[in-house]
């Protein structure tokens, strides 16, 4: 072994001569220990509700968006779904139409988005695991359903067992032709609900599902679509299979997979998770100041200790690293109990969920805080608990005195 760990770790553990400086260094120790908990319980925190907002979006999200680069809708002719669909990879090609309808239920209103989507959309999406009233239909035959969002269906008041009144969908008139009455400026159609889902608020309170069909019908298109999606399946590689679809479709539409459809969110996220670590990172530096005092009155409780190595030969700089690795020891020390302690708690949390989400009634999607721990993370502690740690501890090591090892020795 080592000889400068051999003693550091001698130094370490043995008892001082004054209890003091035991007691400070388990201090450091536990304030180290405690700002890495802190660190790896909040980031695994941030982990799972950044994972539990992924599988919200991406049950709404496609694995891959076709759109146009300018313009806001074309024919899917355009495309070739013969040649897309030739990857073994891809399950889904569905023809999308949206545009902006006010919604209409008995003496209720509501401006939303329309989604008119194929006849795949509702066997492969992945909504239907959303539903909480009804279910995931949209057409029988020649007959079209609806399926609303919870936010709309609680502005309407919204009963989807009602087979008396049916939603009424009101799209202005692409032609431009404004009649004598304002109604005769508007297209509307007639259609029952089937279901209501809720996935996340912004889509709860602005999407309605209904069949393509439906949407060209109401807005006065023909077969035109403002968008293909595309569906994959789980362990098809993304950035392939977009790069693939990007040759096909040429550089007149875009492909966006999901993270650039909802882009803006998941950089706030990520922005939201390093301010965390960031701060937490700050309170810990501050907690690794304990060290420094450690060193120092160790080095004063040494100093016979020093002279003596000193006097058997030993260098300065030998003598130096002993104590430079007695306080990278107290902060490995600390890092280490830290990310157990973490890990406890959040497994804890995990299995037992202790936490609630909230107190009390409520209506949400989990009941208690979620958690989801990451190697990563710990990866980026442990070097950040290190990095912090080499500096504090050099500076009183530097600040050893020349007199420590010329001491007489009595």
């Amino acid at each position: 072994m080592n000889l400068s760990i051999f003693i550091a770790k001698r130094y370490l553990i043995s008892k001082k001569k004054h209890n003091i400086i035991n007691i400070i260094s388990a201090i450091s120790v536990i304030g180290v220990s405690v700002g890495t908990m802190a660190l790896v319980i909040v980031l695994s925190v941030f982990n799972g509700f950044e994972s539990l907002i992924k599988s919200l979006f991406n049950t709404f999200d496609p694995d891959l968006k076709i759109t146009l680069t300018e313009g806001k809708t074309f024919s899917p002719d355009q495309i070739s779904e013969n040649e897309i669909m030739n990857n073994s990879d891809i399950i889904r090609f569905t023809e999308v139409l949206e545009e902006t309808a006010l919604l209409k239920y008995q003496n209720r209103q509501a401006l939303v988005t329309v989604k008119g989507v194929g006849k795949d959309f509702e066997l492969t999406s992945g909504l239907d695991s959303m539903i909480i009233y009804g279910n995931m239909f949209l057409q029988n035959e020649e007959t079209n359903f609806m399926v609303l969002g919870y936010g709309v269906a609680d502005i309407l008041s919204a009963n989807i067992n009602d087979y008396v009144n049916p939603i009424m969908v009101y799209a202005p008139k692409r032609s431009g032709i404004i009649g004598v009455l304002p109604e005769q400026a508007f297209t509307f159609k007639t259609i029952f609900p089937s279901g209501i889902f809720s996935i996340q608020q912004d889509f709860d309170n602005q999407y309605v599902i209904v069949p393509v069909r439906f949407a060209r019908d109401l807005f006065g298109y023909e077969n035109e679509v403002s968008a293909i999606e595309i569906g994959l399946k789980s362990e098809a590689k993304i950035e392939k299979i977009k790069n693939e679809i990007k040759t096909i479709v040429g550089d007149d539409f875009i492909v966006k997979d999901r993270f650039e459809q909802q882009e803006l969110l998941y950089k706030i996220m990520k922005s939201e998770k390093l301010a965390i670590f960031l701060i937490l990172g700050f309170i810990l530096f501050i907690a690794t100041f304990n060290i420094i005092g450690t060193l120092s009155m160790l080095i004063l409780d040494k100093k016979k200790d020093i002279a003596v190595l000193h006097s058997l030969g030993a260098s300065d700089k030998l003598i130096r690293r002993i104590f430079f690795v007695e306080g990278m020891l107290i902060s490995f020390s600390g890092a280490v109990l830290g990310m157990i302690l973490g890990t406890l708690i959040c497994l804890i949390q995990i299995v037992f969920k202790v936490v609630p989400l909230h107190a009390g009634g409520g209506s949400f999607i989990i009941d208690a805080y979620p958690v989801k721990l990451q190697l990563i993370d710990f990866v980026y502690v442990f070097l950040l608990v290190i990095g912090i740690g080499m500096p504090t501890v050099w500076y009183p090591v530097r600040q050893i005195k020349k007199k420590y090892f010329e001491q007489k020795l009595a």
